[in-house]
């Protein structure tokens, strides 16, 4: 067996661990306890609790046929190579050395996936962005941030919806909301929260001298149905007012848009779409989303710090910097991943820095450092 082939399987065996402490030891004996529970008659009398427990078990189905299909693909094709070899047959073998590449690529990916374990990961997810001081400049990073994301939720097939937008005095936009629908949708996104750091030549400076803009991503979950949240009328206040921008396809111009501030958290929450009725709604799920959110910071004190450092969008807070000039680096401050393809993330490819940043978050590990333990 080539060297190269024996890596990959000592690869796709740390991912298989990982994988396999994440669905702990009693996985087997949960999912027999959901399918006998699932099959009591009168489980529906309560549809909420029905449809939690009927999730919980197709997630952890599915996970444990992952895993065992993973386990069973590679013994597969660690038998090919060994009949391939005694037989002398290099087809044989080059085709499950080749099924063996694709399989570590895979088990990467559900290792990482797996960490999605949170108690919102799975939820679909609001996400802000803000530009931070700095005028025309910082509004087009905000813009070209908002680009984006936008395009990496259609690559995974999510589906963005605009929520608000305040524009750019010149060009650019102040600030924008979206709500991203998908499986796990909060799960990658909420590893992006904190202020980005722009350096480039500015296209809208006559000298073509180089500034440094920063904005800022906020993230947060839309919660299910079965959270409660409670809001006292007394603390919020509703403000209608005209949205402002040029019109179009996603901006409205009516005075259909509604602002509702939480005052005892100073919370600000906007939804601009043409029915006011539909923006009051959008907007006290977003309060609720946020108040939760809230909620679970204070729960992890390494996460509030993270948070508290969006009040302040500029040095010194930056979780990650694009360089365009006078070189070309992306670099994530807290994992150190950094790539020279500044086109490609700009167009979306953040999954490198998103599953860096989740192992860490996750277990304050790099991915090597828990592949390292999972060994020992």
């Amino acid at each position: 067996m080539r060297a190269e082939t024996e890596n990959q399987i000592a690869e796709i065996e740390k991912s298989l661990n990982l994988l396999r402490q994440r669905l702990g030891e009693t996985a087997e004996f949960r999912l027999e306890e959901l399918n006998a529970m699932s099959e009591d008659p009168e489980l529906w009398n309560d549809p909420a609790r029905a449809q939690k427990l009927m999730r919980e078990r197709q997630k952890l189905a599915d996970a444990l046929d992952a895993y065992n299909g993973f386990r069973q693909e590679l013994q597969d094709n660690r038998d090919l190579i060994e009949l391939g070899e005694a037989e002398d047959d290099q087809e044989v073998v080059s085709d499950a050395e080749e099924a063996i590449a694709n399989l570590r690529k895979r088990a990467a990916q559900a290792e990482i996936e797996a960490l999605l374990n949170g108690e919102a990961d799975g939820n679909d997810t609001y996400l802000e962005i803000n530009a931070g001081a700095g005028g025309t400049e910082s509004c087009d990073w905000a813009a070209m941030l908002a680009r984006m994301y936008v395009r990496w939720a259609e690559k995974r097939g999510y589906k963005v919806e605009l929520l608000s937008e305040n524009p750019g005095d010149e060009a650019g936009i102040k600030s924008v909301t979206y709500q991203i629908k998908g499986e796990n949708a909060y799960g990658w996104l909420k590893t992006e929260s904190g202020v980005h750091r722009l350096v480039r030549i500015s296209p809208f400076d006559s000298a073509a001298r180089r500034h440094t803009s920063f904005s800022s991503v906020w993230v947060y979950p839309v919660i299910d149905d079965s959270i409660e949240i409670e809001v006292n009328p007394a603390d919020i206040r509703v403000d209608t007012y005209r949205s402002s921008g040029a019109g179009g396809q996603h901006v409205n111009t009516t005075d259909s848009a509604v602002r509702i501030t939480h005052i005892p958290t100073g919370i600000v929450v906007t939804s601009s779409e043409k029915s006011q009725h539909q923006n009051r709604a959008n907007a006290m799920a977003a309060l609720k989303s946020r108040l939760y959110e809230l909620e679970m910071r204070k729960r992890n004190e390494a996460i509030q710090e993270q948070h508290d450092a969006k009040g302040e969008i500029g040095w010194g807070h930056q979780i990650r910097s694009y360089v365009l000039q006078p070189y070309q680096m992306v670099k994530d401050l807290r994992t150190n991943v950094e790539t020279s393809d500044t086109q490609g993330v700009l167009d979306g490819d953040l999954d490198q820095f998103m599953a860096a940043a989740l192992a860490l978050d996750v277990t304050g590990k790099s991915r090597g450092e828990a592949q390292a333990a999972a060994e020992g």
